[in-house]
């Protein structure tokens, strides 16, 4: 029995080993050809003029990339799909190597170091039971307290670059936690009404940066009130993106059947529209 113990554990070290140095020489690849494309000479002219602020929008287009093979459970385009997020952050890393800030180890090392720290119920000497929720209220009392430590407030590290909805989600959720908040749905319904009646207001008096204010509200109280339902606002307005996309399309391909192109009767199209809701819903 020891010895087929000891087998056993062999194997698994054998097997541990192996994937170590195949992730090793995979990831070791992906840096080399980061620094090739970055090399003064022989390397990409594209590549080396970019700078942190030009790929940014990159990064951030290739994250969503992965949200939307996931929504569409395309699991051939979401290992794709981590490639390409994977490589923005080789890109980031390897331009501030280049300027002597830090290296893609770097980044790699302190995100297990941070793992660890804020997991200390897996890590820790003597390990405990915590809920999920259980640890998401222990993560966000950790990083509210090195908030406070630094004098910072509350929605300092909301990131500005988060698509407008879901910032306004996730300041609401912060200013929930010293209770400004609504207790309910109700009340941030009534909000809504109100903002509704004082858009219509902007309107009425043709000032367009009032009404471009109020609309702003009526987004921020819609983002808010998402978060009451417990509905993310972006994954929300994701498959309503998509589903106008499929019926408008459904309106397209039916006007081609019938040889029409172009602007057409409103009514027409919405009578198509309403075909392809029905057909949506069997």
């Amino acid at each position: 029995m020891a010895a087929q113990v000891d087998g056993n554990m062999g194997k698994k070290t054998q097997d541990r080993g192996a994937a170590l140095a195949r992730t090793g020489a995979a990831t070791q690849a992906v840096l080399d050809v980061m620094a090739k494309l970055r090399a003064p000479v022989g390397g990409c002219p594209w590549d080396t003029e970019q700078t942190f602020a030009t790929i940014a929008p990159y990064t951030i287009e290739e994250a969503y990339e992965v949200a939307d093979a996931i929504e569409r459970a395309d699991m051939p385009a979401l290992k794709e799909e981590l490639g390409d997020l994977l490589f923005q952050v080789a890109f980031h890393a390897r331009m501030a190597e280049e300027v002597g800030a830090f290296d893609f180890a770097d980044v790699a090392q302190a995100l297990a170091d941070k793992m660890v720290e804020r997991h200390p119920h897996v890590f820790g000497a003597e390990g405990d039971n915590r809920t999920a929720e259980q640890q998401t209220v222990a993560w966000e009392t950790l990083k509210a307290e090195k908030r406070a430590a630094k004098g910072a407030s509350l929605l300092d590290d909301v990131p500005m670059a988060l698509p407008a909805l879901m910032r306004a989600e996730k300041l609401t959720k912060r200013a929930a936690r010293i209770n400004f908040d609504w207790p309910a749905p109700e009340p941030v319904l009534e909000k809504l009404e109100e903002e509704l009646a004082e858009l219509k207001e902007a309107r009425a008096a043709g000032d367009q940066e009032h009404i471009a204010e109020e609309m702003g509200d009526i987004l921020f109280v819609m983002a808010n009130l998402a978060r009451k339902l417990k509905v993310d606002p972006e994954e929300a307005l994701r498959r309503a993106n998509a589903k106008f996309t499929r019926r408008f399309q459904h309106i397209e391909r039916r006007l081609a059947e019938q040889g029409r192109a172009g602007p057409q009767p409103l009514d027409e199209m919405e009578a198509l529209w309403l075909e392809a809701k029905r057909a949506e819903r069997g």
